[in-house]
């Protein structure tokens, strides 16, 4: 069975403690994918938090207000979570950040169509080695393969993961105002990009999607540092 996770814990887990992960599953993702199944039109960025992923009836229904005050103590005392011995609030709000995803699990494999679970199979692999794609545990790790009997019956494609190296002191302008110039890629190219930020490599650019849209958005990237 593919091991549930809120978002973007895989992150936290590769800076934090080295610990490389494959054969995910990604609930955000996931419930990207139960969206578009349902019609949704495909938006950059949109992706659930874990508060309203526990509180939507469909996957839990459970109302998780203390999160919310556990975030606003951390956004005060940024070393909370370092803090021992636990209070027996902290203790308890671990433990509901992990307690429920099982639920949530069962209850989205059963809506997922047998597309869309191959979908979340291959982004959730991408995502997981975006950050550690040059470590030698991922050179030449196989994608899952789509399901034998959606060969014929569905146009399947592919998706990549490519990461575009930025030349220093050049993020600015890929990112640009507020973020406006990275944004305004990500509407143009239907593939998720996203840098490392605080926790990852400063330098770099992961752009995961389809094959098509992945070639457009590296040239726009590039365009926006490389010498004309």
């Amino acid at each position: 069975m593919a091991h549930p996770l809120p978002g973007r814990l895989w992150r936290a887990l590769y800076f934090q403690y080295g610990i490389k992960l494959n054969n995910v599953f990604d609930t955000q993702i996931a419930y990207t994918l139960l969206k578009e199944q349902h019609g949704k039109k495909w938006v950059p960025d949109d992706y659930i938090s874990f508060v309203d992923l526990l509180a939507d009836e469909r996957y839990c229904g459970v109302v998780y207000d203390e999160k919310e005050e556990v975030r606003v103590l951390l956004r005060k005392d940024p070393q909370f979570w370092a803090h021992r011995p636990w209070t027996v609030m902290m203790k308890r709000v671990a433990a509901d950040d992990v307690r429920f995803l099982l639920r949530i699990y069962e209850r989205m494999v059963k809506s997922l169509t047998e597309l869309s679970k191959w979908r979340l199979s291959v982004r959730s692999s991408l995502y997981c080695q975006c950050f550690c794609a040059g470590d030698d545990c991922f050179l030449g790790c196989p994608l899952p393969p789509p399901p034998e009997q959606l060969i014929n019956g569905e146009l399947l494609q592919e998706e990549v993961l490519a990461v575009v190296d930025v030349p220093s002191g050049k993020m600015g302008l890929v990112i640009g105002r507020k973020g406006s110039s990275i944004l305004s890629i990500k509407q143009c190219c239907r593939a998720d990009i996203f840098i490392g930020g605080q926790k990852g490599p400063p330098d770099k650019i992961f752009v995961i999607g389809a094959v098509k849209e992945v070639r457009k958005a590296e040239a726009i990237l590039r365009g926006k540092f490389l010498p004309n």
